[in-house]
């Protein structure tokens, strides 16, 4: 059985700043916790992504208290962290050395925002040619406006991007059924 690694992407204090509005998913940190207990209880790899904003007014830049994780999903010793100034955790990063190293082709991809860096992270993977699996429950969005002026709310913005993902880009499932088939 292919190993997977459980990556979790840009959960930072910086998610709960009111600049990006209201948010969906309020069990997404929960349900990331669990699957992070299960990767750590059975030992599996767990990368956590790091946004570090270039923008000096984000609540991502570096030095600033957002840019610290959140409580529940604190790295431990051990396990690497990938520090990305881009949405996509693959470009000018070292992820895929260390998926290399551990020889994971099989990625568990939760986090925030699902429509910003989780999907510019999937896609990229997939198209790489990892097999992925979005655990639905352990990623979130927030309340969009289109070009258009309509408000499309988080949970309809979470549905059409899991959507959209779904069989081309990766399997969707949640986070307790990926823990049940787990080695």
């Amino acid at each position: 059985m292919t190993t997977q690694a459980l990556i979790i992407i840009d959960v930072q204090k910086a998610i709960d700043d009111p600049k990006w509005g209201r948010r969906g998913q309020a069990g997404a940190e929960a349900a990331i916790a669990r699957l992070l207990g299960a990767w750590r209880e059975r030992r599996l790899p767990v990368i956590h992504i790091r946004h570090d904003s270039t923008d000096p007014r984000s609540p991502y830049r570096p030095g600033g208290e957002g840019n610290a994780f959140k409580p529940e999903v604190e790295p431990q010793m051990g396990e690497p962290i990938i520090d990305k100034r881009t949405n996509n955790a693959f470009i000018g990063t070292d992820l895929m050395d260390v998926l290399d190293e551990l020889q994971v082709r099989s990625l568990v991809v939760s986090g925030v925002l699902l429509e910003n860096s989780v999907d510019a992270t999937v896609r990229m993977a997939a198209n790489l040619g990892f097999e992925v699996t979005i655990p639905e429950d352990a990623v979130a969005s927030i309340d969009r406006k289109d070009r258009r002026g309509k408000s499309w709310s988080a949970e309809d913005v979470h549905a059409l991007i899991l959507a959209v993902l779904d069989g081309e880009y990766a399997r969707i499932s949640t986070s307790d059924a990926i823990i049940e088939t787990l080695p």
